[in-house]
């Protein structure tokens, strides 16, 4: 088979997958997104608004205005498939063509057949892949200086790109004065622009402070437990790299089998940092796992590799009807009955109640961690927060289910904060999950609340109004 059409099967399963997430939207894509529209409305992050991830990931979404549907389904599948190029590169450079394809083709399915909030949101964590690839590749490829620019980017786009400099270093020899020189480029230009605006003390308090906080403070009673049972979980779904791996490291004979084992256990680092194991962590691993496990399968012979894919069946027959139920719907013009889009189809249903009140000119509060009402509404902030965890101290993690504060004395500065502003609409989406972490709950904000009227209920979300002159 040619190459090109090669190429364009694998963008068009990449893009057809997505396709059928057109109707619905991931919080974890709506947070950057929501901090884009911001920034379209001449708003800065850190200074203007919280924002708690680095500043790439907004930035990427300017391209295509942030907007979801289409453009983001369609972003999403070019990113897929440019970092399944990348992978190709490495591996064809390393191994030859069989091993580059073969890495091309997993990268597109295990970035489509997975769990879907994780594989389908364009968010920081998916967005550092491709760095982190061309970081190692470089690395590898003796090039330091671009090493270094590639994973000063992936910082850029998330704080565990730190792991992505390390794993780097491990292949770039005794050149890392010229990776750190790269690496440094692209942040000093940020930090530049950041202190250039007034927005760097706010990076730095709202980035890597409270980065640090939610590190250091894990919902999960018993980590280890947890991180082996889900990355036992990840190793079934993606049993072919395992397979494949094992082969690697017993028969490959590979003079640099030290360095790929040093960079699977750096990526390990990075999928247990924070003690979650959400299933997007897992995408540190997925690089190295995809080119150790397909020169492994190449090792294996036509005929062992061909049975060894089988297990593919696994990740397609657990994610795979979701998409035919989808398209259905879709088809159908029927709202999709899943679980896991309830909470979206909530914020929907509310942002189209704004939306029949609203002037271009109104403004939003959102309460609870809910930035796709941001993304549906278009709305500027009316106050400096996207979402509640910096006024109530809780967590998203953990809000829907838990009151415990994590950060008592900023959530105090930040309510006495919002009670000098007067945002046109204020959405409640936490208060119908979690009542005692209610917008109305809040003593703080008692006589700031008498300035509003509800307007209107949706599941899981309620809509108040500022009151005009004549209410008031």
């Amino acid at each position: 088979m040619r190459r090109p059409l090669v190429w364009g099967l694998l963008l068009g399963g990449a893009l057809a997958g997505r396709l059928c997430h057109l109707e619905l939207l991931w919080v974890e894509e709506c947070y950057p997104a929501a901090a884009a529209i911001q920034i379209l409305h001449g708003k800065i992050p850190y200074r203007d608004f919280w924002f708690d991830k680095p500043p790439l990931a907004p930035l990427v979404y300017l391209l295509w205005g942030a907007y979801g549907g289409w453009p983001l389904r369609l972003a999403g599948a070019l990113y897929v498939t440019a970092a399944a190029w990348l992978l190709y590169r490495f591996a064809s450079t390393k191994w030859g063509e069989r091993e580059g394809m073969l890495a091309a083709g997993l990268c597109v399915f295990f970035l489509t057949f997975g769990v879907p909030s994780a594989v389908m949101a364009l968010a920081p964590d998916l967005l550092m892949l491709a760095p982190h690839v061309a970081a190692v590749y470089f690395g590898w490829r003796r090039r330091p200086l671009a090493a270094g620019l590639a994973a000063g980017v992936a910082v850029l786009l998330n704080t565990k790109g730190l792991f992505v400099l390390a794993a780097c270093l491990v292949f770039a020899g005794g050149a890392w004065k010229r990776v750190a020189i790269g690496f440094a480029l692209p942040n000093l230009v940020m930090l530049a622009g950041l202190g250039a605006t007034g927005a760097l003390a706010g990076y730095f308090e709202q980035v890597w402070r409270w980065g640090w906080l939610y590190s250091r403070d894990s919902f999960v009673a018993s980590p280890i437990f947890e991180g082996l049972k889900r990355t036992a979980n990840w190793a079934g779904f993606h049993a072919v790299l395992v397979v494949g791996a094992v082969v690697y490291f017993r028969r490959g004979q590979d003079p640099e089998a030290r360095r790929f084992a040093l960079w699977m256990l750096i990526a390990l680092a990075a999928v247990a940092a924070g003690w979650r194991f959400f299933p997007r962590y897992y995408f540190h691993l997925l690089p190295v796992m995809i080119l150790i496990g397909v020169r492994g399968l190449a090792l294996l012979g036509r005929r062992a590799a061909l049975a060894a894919l089988l297990v593919l069946l696994v990740p397609l027959v657990r994610f795979g009807p979701r998409y035919v139920m989808l398209a259905s719907d879709m088809i159908a013009g029927r709202e999709h009955a899943w679980r896991d889009a309830a909470m979206y189809q909530s914020s929907r249903r509310a942002a189209r109640m704004i939306r029949a009140y609203a002037r271009p000119t109104d403004t939003l509060l959102v309460w609870g961690y809910r930035p796709d009402i941001f993304v549906e509404t278009r709305l500027a902030a009316g106050a400096p927060f996207l979402d509640s965890q910096p006024l109530t101290g809780v967590i998203a993690d953990r809000h829907l289910v838990d009151a415990r504060p994590s950060a008592p004395d900023l959530a105090r500065a930040n309510l006495l904060r919002l009670t000098a502003t007067a945002p046109t609409f204020v959405v409640d989406g936490l208060g119908p999950y979690n009542p005692t972490l209610a917008i109305t709950r809040y003593p703080e904000l008692s006589l700031w609340l008498e300035r509003y009227e509800e307007l209107a209920r949706a599941p899981g979300a309620v809509i108040y109004r500022l009151k005009t002159s004549e209410d008031q």
